[in-house]
Protein backbone atom coordinates (compact mmCIF):
# COMPACT_ATOMS: atom_id res chain seq x y z
CA UNK A 1 0.00 0.00 0.00
CA UNK A 2 1.16 3.30 -0.91
CA UNK A 3 1.29 6.09 1.57
CA UNK A 4 -2.22 7.45 1.09
CA UNK A 5 -4.12 9.24 3.56
CA UNK A 6 -7.54 10.68 4.78
CA UNK A 7 -8.25 13.86 5.73
CA UNK A 8 -11.41 14.55 6.92
CA UNK A 9 -13.14 17.35 9.34
CA UNK A 10 -16.18 19.27 9.74
CA UNK A 11 -16.66 22.88 7.23
CA UNK A 12 -14.02 25.35 7.33
CA UNK A 13 -12.01 23.12 10.03
CA UNK A 14 -8.60 23.51 8.14
CA UNK A 15 -8.71 20.33 6.78
CA UNK A 16 -7.66 21.32 2.74
CA UNK A 17 -5.20 23.23 3.89
CA UNK A 18 -3.87 20.81 5.91
CA UNK A 19 -4.09 18.05 2.81
CA UNK A 20 -2.27 20.92 0.59
CA UNK A 21 0.63 20.78 3.35
CA UNK A 22 0.88 17.42 3.30
CA UNK A 23 0.58 17.45 -0.84
CA UNK A 24 3.49 19.95 -0.83
CA UNK A 25 5.65 17.95 1.65
CA UNK A 26 5.41 14.74 -0.39
CA UNK A 27 8.27 15.68 -2.84
CA UNK A 28 6.29 14.74 -5.47
CA UNK A 29 4.98 16.14 -8.51
CA UNK A 30 1.27 17.42 -7.66
CA UNK A 31 -1.77 16.83 -9.55
CA UNK A 32 -5.38 18.37 -7.24
CA UNK A 33 -8.28 16.76 -8.24
CA UNK A 34 -11.39 18.60 -8.32
CA UNK A 35 -14.46 17.25 -7.89
CA UNK A 36 -16.62 20.68 -8.06
CA UNK A 37 -18.94 21.34 -10.81
CA UNK A 38 -18.94 25.45 -10.33
CA UNK A 39 -22.30 26.31 -11.35
CA UNK A 40 -22.16 29.99 -12.59
CA UNK A 41 -25.59 31.16 -10.93
CA UNK A 42 -23.84 30.46 -7.50
CA UNK A 43 -21.42 33.46 -6.51
CA UNK A 44 -20.41 31.96 -3.20
CA UNK A 45 -19.62 28.49 -4.63
CA UNK A 46 -17.50 30.02 -7.08
CA UNK A 47 -15.69 32.16 -4.40
CA UNK A 48 -15.12 29.10 -2.13
CA UNK A 49 -13.90 27.35 -5.49
CA UNK A 50 -11.23 30.62 -6.32
CA UNK A 51 -10.35 30.60 -2.83
CA UNK A 52 -8.95 27.30 -3.41
CA UNK A 53 -7.32 27.91 -6.47
CA UNK A 54 -5.33 31.06 -5.00
CA UNK A 55 -4.32 28.61 -2.07
CA UNK A 56 -2.44 26.27 -4.96
CA UNK A 57 1.05 26.47 -6.11
CA UNK A 58 1.06 27.17 -9.68
CA UNK A 59 3.10 23.77 -10.42
CA UNK A 60 0.71 21.85 -9.70
CA UNK A 61 -1.72 20.42 -12.06
CA UNK A 62 -5.46 21.01 -12.03
CA UNK A 63 -7.60 17.79 -13.10
CA UNK A 64 -11.37 18.41 -12.84
CA UNK A 65 -13.21 15.58 -11.65
CA UNK A 66 -17.20 15.59 -10.73
CA UNK A 67 -18.26 11.82 -11.70
CA UNK A 68 -15.78 9.89 -12.73
CA UNK A 69 -13.01 9.49 -10.09
CA UNK A 70 -12.91 5.47 -9.88
CA UNK A 71 -11.25 6.06 -13.37
CA UNK A 72 -9.43 8.68 -13.01
CA UNK A 73 -7.71 7.27 -10.14
CA UNK A 74 -6.55 4.37 -12.34
CA UNK A 75 -5.13 6.57 -14.50
CA UNK A 76 -2.79 8.58 -12.47
CA UNK A 77 0.69 8.27 -13.33
CA UNK A 78 3.31 6.54 -10.47
CA UNK A 79 5.68 8.76 -8.59
CA UNK A 80 3.14 11.57 -8.29
CA UNK A 81 0.82 12.95 -5.30
CA UNK A 82 -3.06 13.31 -6.15
CA UNK A 83 -5.02 15.42 -3.73
CA UNK A 84 -8.87 14.62 -4.21
CA UNK A 85 -10.72 17.66 -2.81
CA UNK A 86 -13.22 16.71 -1.79
CA UNK A 87 -15.03 13.66 -1.60
CA UNK A 88 -18.36 15.10 -0.38
CA UNK A 89 -18.70 17.10 -3.31
CA UNK A 90 -18.15 14.10 -5.23
CA UNK A 91 -20.64 12.17 -3.26
CA UNK A 92 -23.64 15.24 -4.01
CA UNK A 93 -22.95 14.92 -7.45
CA UNK A 94 -23.91 11.56 -7.31
CA UNK A 95 -27.01 11.16 -5.27
CA UNK A 96 -29.12 10.97 -8.42
CA UNK A 97 -27.83 7.08 -8.23
CA UNK A 98 -30.01 4.50 -7.12
CA UNK A 99 -28.69 2.32 -4.50
CA UNK A 100 -27.76 -0.32 -6.86
CA UNK A 101 -25.72 2.14 -8.75
CA UNK A 102 -24.33 3.97 -5.87
CA UNK A 103 -22.90 0.39 -4.35
CA UNK A 104 -21.28 -0.39 -7.34
CA UNK A 105 -20.04 2.83 -7.89
CA UNK A 106 -18.57 2.86 -4.44
CA UNK A 107 -17.01 -0.71 -5.03
CA UNK A 108 -15.37 0.54 -8.20
CA UNK A 109 -14.17 3.84 -6.18
CA UNK A 110 -12.44 1.33 -3.12
CA UNK A 111 -11.23 -0.56 -5.65
CA UNK A 112 -9.30 2.22 -7.67
CA UNK A 113 -7.96 3.31 -4.52
CA UNK A 114 -6.02 0.22 -4.11
CA UNK A 115 -5.04 -0.06 -7.43
CA UNK A 116 -4.01 3.39 -7.25
CA UNK A 117 -0.02 3.70 -8.20
CA UNK A 118 0.48 6.93 -6.84
CA UNK A 119 0.06 8.81 -3.31
CA UNK A 120 -3.35 9.41 -2.64
CA UNK A 121 -4.73 12.37 -0.40
CA UNK A 122 -8.41 12.62 -0.23
CA UNK A 123 -10.13 14.99 1.71
CA UNK A 124 -13.91 14.67 3.05
CA UNK A 125 -16.30 16.20 4.79
CA UNK A 126 -17.49 15.34 8.72
CA UNK A 127 -21.40 15.74 7.88
CA UNK A 128 -22.70 13.35 10.57
CA UNK A 129 -22.46 14.96 13.68
CA UNK A 130 -25.42 17.41 14.13
CA UNK A 131 -28.86 16.87 13.20
CA UNK A 132 -30.87 14.19 11.53
CA UNK A 133 -31.72 16.08 8.38
CA UNK A 134 -35.45 16.43 7.81
CA UNK A 135 -35.09 15.64 4.18
CA UNK A 136 -34.36 12.97 2.30
CA UNK A 137 -31.89 13.59 0.10
CA UNK A 138 -30.08 14.96 3.26
CA UNK A 139 -29.85 11.94 5.23
CA UNK A 140 -28.89 9.96 1.62
CA UNK A 141 -25.57 12.19 1.79
CA UNK A 142 -24.87 12.39 5.42
CA UNK A 143 -25.38 7.99 4.97
CA UNK A 144 -23.63 7.51 2.07
CA UNK A 145 -20.36 9.72 3.06
CA UNK A 146 -19.99 8.21 6.37
CA UNK A 147 -20.64 4.82 4.77
CA UNK A 148 -18.09 5.50 2.61
CA UNK A 149 -15.27 7.05 4.60
CA UNK A 150 -15.48 3.92 6.79
CA UNK A 151 -14.71 1.92 3.90
CA UNK A 152 -12.35 3.88 2.59
CA UNK A 153 -10.16 4.33 6.12
CA UNK A 154 -8.79 0.86 6.76
CA UNK A 155 -7.23 1.42 3.19
CA UNK A 156 -5.39 4.50 4.07
CA UNK A 157 -2.00 4.58 6.22
CA UNK A 158 -2.60 7.81 7.65
CA UNK A 159 -6.17 9.08 8.62
CA UNK A 160 -6.29 13.01 10.03
CA UNK A 161 -9.40 14.72 11.92
CA UNK A 162 -8.80 18.53 11.47
CA UNK A 163 -10.93 20.27 13.53
CA UNK A 164 -10.19 24.21 14.46
CA UNK A 165 -7.11 24.16 12.45
CA UNK A 166 -5.46 21.35 14.26
CA UNK A 167 -4.62 17.87 12.60
CA UNK A 168 -5.27 14.84 14.88
CA UNK A 169 -3.39 11.76 13.54
CA UNK A 170 -6.53 9.00 14.08
CA UNK A 171 -4.26 6.45 12.69
CA UNK A 172 -2.12 6.52 15.72
CA UNK A 173 -4.62 7.43 18.29
CA UNK A 174 -7.37 5.50 17.46
CA UNK A 175 -8.32 1.76 16.11
CA UNK A 176 -9.98 1.68 12.99
CA UNK A 177 -13.31 -1.06 13.43
CA UNK A 178 -12.97 -2.33 9.84
CA UNK A 179 -9.81 -3.03 10.48
CA UNK A 180 -10.50 -4.65 14.02
CA UNK A 181 -13.48 -6.77 13.00
CA UNK A 182 -11.63 -7.74 9.63
CA UNK A 183 -8.76 -9.73 12.12
CA UNK A 184 -10.96 -11.76 13.97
Amino acid sequence: MLNHILVTGPSRSGKSEWAEFLAAQSQQPVIYIATAIAPPEDPEWLQRIEQHRIRRPAEWELWECPLELAALLRDLPPHHCALVDSLGTWVANCLDQSHDQWQATVAEFLASVQACKAQLIVVAEEVGWGVVPAYASGRCFRDRLGELCQHLSPLMAQVYLVAAGFALPLHQWGICLKRLRAAN
